[in-house]
């Protein structure tokens, strides 16, 4: 290793921007070096968000037949998965979700919905009255992800009361023609600066053990950094039968905790937050990504595959010593 892995988190504190070769050390990091690399990331989360986490719930309001083909992803109506298909959810059941997140400790709910973009007419203007309610009724933050973005609904759905606007890169770009063929990846990266530009916040990041290297993990950190986003979504691959990855198996838990260190060392203000794939790829580890960086984490179920039961997830906060931050 070219440099100290003990001092990672003085150089961060003192300001200095960590280069290729230090991401290299945080991901190839073992034994006493890797728990020194761990206790570096704890106390950078700690110095903006002392044990305070979020939670985030979504709705899966639109799914399945996406006519997108990224290999990862049960909803693509490229692979023949059971993935369950429906169109938009109605406004009611929308909005019931946002009260029952927000009654469970969750600081921010996401309308997802399948498909390469916002569908518009009907459908697009009850997603923004939805948003609307939401922000109106509740003290909880709307969000949105609704893919691939033009200006003008990035200024309605700004308008409408959505607070940050989801949208992962998914991968570097350097391997996303490997995993996305139906898109470019400058798509992605423009729809992250048009919700920026409209207003909202962002939340950008991506889901890790698709066969990228692990430089390819540092790439998308970089690109993620220099995007200058808010919060960051860290998935990792929980292979869905029917999809070109269903016989993945790529990250073992400690993988996944190098990973969301390296984005604490690189993004030490922001947002981390652990969602799909936390159960089956942490296993006995997923309390420990507190003290690899992370400041939050998803709860309840996620877009096709269950999550865990709230009282265990509750229970894991209060035996990692966080405090859920509430709305």
């Amino acid at each position: 290793m070219s440099k100290n892995p003990w001092e990672l988190a003085d150089r961060v504190l003192a300001g200095e921007t960590l280069s290729a070769t230090d991401a290299m050390t945080i991901l190839q990091a073992k034994g006493a070096e890797l728990t020194a690399i761990l206790a570096g990331a704890h106390r950078l989360r700690e110095q903006t968000f002392a044990n305070r986490i979020e939670l985030c719930s979504i709705i899966n309001a639109k799914s399945g037949r996406c006519a997108e083909n990224c290999s990862f992803c049960s909803q693509s109506a490229h692979h023949a998965t059971n993935a369950p298909v429906y169109p938009l959810k109605s406004l009611e059941e929308i909005v019931a979700g946002a009260y029952k997140a927000e009654a469970e400790g969750s600081h921010c709910y996401g309308i997802v919905t399948s498909g390469t973009r916002p569908q518009a007419g009907e459908e697009m203007q009850r997603i923004l009255t939805a948003l609307g309610q939401i922000r109106a009724t509740t003290q909880i933050e709307p969000s949105a992800s609704l893919g691939i973005l033009d200006a003008e609904t990035a200024r309605s759905l700004a308008e409408a009361g959505c607070v940050t606007y989801h949208h992962n890169l998914e991968t570097a770009r350097s391997y996303f023609p490997q995993i996305c063929t139906t898109h470019d990846y400058e798509d992605d990266v423009q729809t992250v600066r048009l919700a920026k530009q409209a207003g909202m916040k962002v939340c950008c990041g991506g889901i890790f053990g698709l066969g990228e290297s692990l430089e390819q993990r540092a790439e998308l950190a970089f690109t993620i950094r220099d995007l200058e986003v808010d919060s960051v979504p860290l998935n990792f691959l929980n292979p869905i039968a029917g999809t070109p990855l269903e016989q993945m198996r790529d990250l073992q838990p400690l993988d996944c905790l190098r990973i969301i260190a390296l984005f604490r060392y690189l993004l030490p203000n922001k947002r981390i937050s652990v969602c799909g794939g936390r159960e089956p790829n942490l296993r006995d580890f997923q309390s420990w990504i507190f003290m690899a960086g992370a400041s939050g984490t998803m709860v309840g179920n996620y877009l096709t595959t269950s999550g865990r039961d709230r009282e265990t997830d509750l229970q894991m906060f209060r035996d990692a010593e966080v405090e859920i931050h509430a709305c």
